[in-house]
């Protein structure tokens, strides 16, 4: 069974190991974590003190919250551009849009009919280099 623990249990388990003269091994049976895990959290949390692996925790949870929205939405992107191909329209510019961005990229609105509505994004284009 996999049980979790938390950032002070985690955190006075790697303390207690260094604290005791016991070996790993058998700090380890007696607190009833793994050996592998032991040595895990003792290579991601080190010198980490409780509030620091709180942080840590929290960051990594963003951070895997941020990569599915920017995969869901460079999904969204392709499939609208595949749907506008097939459909034959242009994908480029929006009209009246004269300023390119810092990074020279030009705004595009595109536009795709789902079901009886329409669902407009605005993304970001590369500009062809002729």
């Amino acid at each position: 069974m996999r049980k979790k623990y938390t950032e002070e249990q985690i955190v006075g388990i790697l303390r207690g190991a260094e604290a005791s003269g016991k070996g790993v091994k058998e700090y380890c049976r007696e607190k009833g974590v793994h050996e592998t895990t032991f040595y895990g959290w003792k290579k991601r949390f080190g010198s980490m003190d409780v509030e620091e692996v709180r942080e840590y925790r929290t960051l990594v949870q963003e951070n895997a919250r941020l990569k599915r929205l920017l995969a869901e939405r460079d999904l969204e992107i392709d499939a609208i551009k595949e749907v506008l191909k097939k459909s034959g329209r242009r994908v480029g510019p929006a009209r009246g849009s004269e300023d390119n961005d810092r990074c020279g990229y030009e705004r595009a609105v595109l536009v795709c009919f789902v079901g009886t509505g329409a669902k407009e994004l605005s993304v970001r284009a590369a500009r062809a280099s002729t």
